[in-house]
């Protein structure tokens, strides 16, 4: 089996792949004060709550935007999991062209979305990725990574409206019962919520204008569900887009050193 393993800034989301097919997976809260031993001890809770073995893993794929905690994970993987894993960063093949003005820049987790796009759903296309940011991600119709946008995500828009007002506090990130709130707790769920489907629906626009109007929007990240069913702009919703491209990117890579 195949661990994938992406690293964010919020969540860290693992899954096991037995072939293409993607079977237990998990979603956890990123703890960049955790030492290696304490994640090699979750790691081999996950497989024995999934009643597995740690030698069933034979593989890993990592994408991780947390340098401090990729050394960890590769440490633990090693010494929990008798596995070095295989770390997407700059170099590795991926089979997506990166038109960046700087390829280095880009987060390893926006490159192996664009090789999960271009494998599963093809071009043109733009991923919404709704995690610690909201990145917008645009991949041609020939599969080239081309670039894209950066905004604050949701959390970190409630976190500093409860931070930087007197009255107002955070609030849990549900839809709420309508757009003109009744309370200030349904007030700011609207805000939020509403107001982050429309800058998702305004970016979309704009990136059509400029990929054309057969472009695909795919949404992904731990809040996709939520944001994605509010906002009509979205195609197709794929949490686990990034551990697809981590798979993807783990097959190529081997298939090449395979000959």
């Amino acid at each position: 089996m195949l661990l994938t393993i992406d690293i964010g800034n919020t969540n860290v989301t693992l899954g096991l792949y037995q072939g293409e097919a993607l079977g237990p997976r998990w979603r956890l809260a990123t703890d960049h004060h955790k030492l290696a031993d304490e994640y090699g001890i979750l790691l081999t809770s996950l497989l024995a709550h999934a009643k597995l073995e740690a030698s069933a893993v034979q593989g890993i794929a990592v994408a991780s935007v947390v340098p401090p905690l990729t050394g960890v994970f590769v440490q633990a993987c090693e010494s929990f999991l008798g596995q070095t894993p295989f770390v997407v960063d700059a170099g590795v093949k991926t089979g997506v062209r990166i038109r960046y003005d700087d390829p280095k820049t880009v987060g390893a987790d926006r490159v192996v979305d664009a090789a999960a796009v271009q494998k599963l759903y093809g071009g043109p296309a733009c991923v919404v990725d709704l995690g610690t940011a909201t990145t917008f991600d645009a991949i041609s119709a020939e599969g080239d990574y081309l670039g894209g946008a950066i905004a604050p995500g949701i959390g970190i828009s409630a976190d500093a409206l409860a931070q930087r007002t007197s009255k107002l506090t955070r609030v849990d990130l549900a839809r709420p019962p309508a757009a003109i709130g009744r309370n200030t707790v349904h007030a700011i769920q609207s805000g939020l919520i509403y107001g982050h489907v429309g800058l998702i629906e305004g970016m979309v626009a704009r990136f059509r204008s400029e990929l054309g109007p057969s472009m695909k929007v795919i949404a992904t990240g731990g809040l996709a569900s939520l944001i994605a069913n509010e906002a009509k702009c979205i195609d197709i919703i794929a949490p686990w887009l990034t551990l697809e491209g981590l798979r993807i990117v783990w097959e190529l890579n081997h298939k090449v050193a395979g000959g």
